[in-house]
């Protein structure tokens, strides 16, 4: 009875040569599960944690700058021409009771760096942050070097010290250059410290405002997400009073007895459909095209075929017979060759979606310089529904 089951069982999951699936039913369920898809992106959007598109207000990373010395520097550092790099030098040096006459100071050890960090929200005395060096002055690379302490402020207060950084630089390149030939790679002038400055006074943050209110304020502002937030965060906690002040604000206001820790931890968790715009962003520098996916074309025909005109020259060397005292002439003959490419047409049925022009695109086997100009041709007919963002 065993046997009988198993052989039964077996029978079961053989595939059976005739319900083998058509590769073209295949494809084009996958292709009717993508427009599916992309449909329902454009009508619900995409759902994320609100933490992922907004923050609160007053939750903000805050800037720190800051000026300073790079020394032990093999002959790569700053030369005569940078004066300054001297006097950052003296002046380090006279908190030590050491001073030196500059005009016979001629070290090449030494660099003049301004040093950038960004100091995150809620940072306390003693943590430690990453911090990125460049060179002021004329040095040729900063491998090898340490930075001395320096100091990092604010962008406003230079009497008050938010961290000190110090620490050997990491340039991730080198750079390098004998009998007139040069090699490199990435900037050997900007370097970075992981960890390399300590923060010795935290910023105030204020989060809550008036009575007992927060304010979520979105990353990219936009009037249906703010709205689609409001509503999300009101089903959920009928106990806030929630209300989008506009596209990028929206304003919570807390019962009393309320955690504020809690209530802001439970609202970051919160999904909600976020809206993505209709946006095409081109780059022709880079070649980078990157089409939302509920962009939608009305119908259009697109005609595309290009001329191209190549000029060669080639050199022709006439030679004088032996013992004829003549001279070798050279001479160039120009040959013109023109090649012209048959005419592509694309038909764009009404209403497609980007699925339906990567297709269309794709079969006109076009540059990205070339889908660029048909993209603007066709914003400008009125066909494409987008924006189009040129960076």
């Amino acid at each position: 009875m065993k046997s009988t089951l198993l052989i039964v069982g077996i029978a079961a999951l053989a595939p059976c040569a005739w319900a083998q699936p058509d590769p073209d039913t295949q494809q084009r369920t996958a292709s009717s599960q993508l427009n599916d898809a992309i449909l329902r992106a454009e009508r619900e959007g995409i759902e994320v944690r609100i933490k992922d598109i907004a923050r609160f207000r007053g939750v903000r990373p805050n800037q720190l700058v800051g000026y300073g010395i790079v020394v032990g520097l093999d002959g790569s550092g700053d030369s005569q021409q940078t004066p300054f790099t001297r006097t950052l030098l003296q002046n380090a040096l006279k908190l030590w009771g050491t001073t030196f006459d500059e005009t016979k100071f001629r070290p090449k050890n030494l660099a003049a760096v301004s040093i950038t960090a960004v100091l995150p929200p809620f940072a306390a005395p003693g943590n430690q942050i990453d911090v990125t060096v460049s060179s002021l002055g004329d040095a040729k690379s900063l491998q090898g070097g340490t930075l001395l302490m320096s100091p990092l402020f604010g962008p406003t207060d230079r009497s008050t010290i938010i961290a000190m950084s110090q620490g050997s630089v990491s340039i991730g390149g080198f750079g390098a250059s004998a009998g007139g030939s040069t090699t490199r790679k990435n900037h050997p002038t900007v370097g970075r410290i992981p960890r390399g400055a300590i923060v010795e006074r935290s910023v105030p943050t204020q989060i809550v405002f008036g009575d007992h209110e927060l304010y979520l304020e979105l990353d990219q502002a936009d009037l249906t997400t703010a709205q689609r937030i409001a509503t999300a965060l009101t089903e959920a906690f009928p106990a806030f009073f929630v209300t989008p002040q506009d596209g990028g604000t929206i304003r919570i206001k807390l019962p009393e007895e309320y955690p504020t820790m809690l209530a802001i931890m439970e609202i970051e968790a919160t999904k909600v459909w976020a809206d993505v715009p209709a946006i095409i962003v081109v780059n022709e520098r880079t070649g980078t095209i990157v089409i939302g996916g509920n962009v939608r074309i009305g119908p259009a025909v697109i005609v595309h075929g290009s001329l191209q005109v190549r000029i060669d020259n080639q050199p022709i060397i006439s030679q004088p017979a032996p013992f004829s005292q003549g001279e070798t002439v050279v001479t160039e003959q120009n040959f013109i060759d023109v090649e012209e490419t048959p005419t592509q047409i694309g038909v764009i049925p009404p209403n497609a979606t980007i699925n339906d022009l990567a297709k269309i695109l794709q079969t006109l086997k076009l540059s990205a310089i070339d889908i660029i100009a048909i993209l603007h041709a066709l914003a400008d007919q009125g066909a494409l529904k987008a924006r189009i963002r040129q960076q």
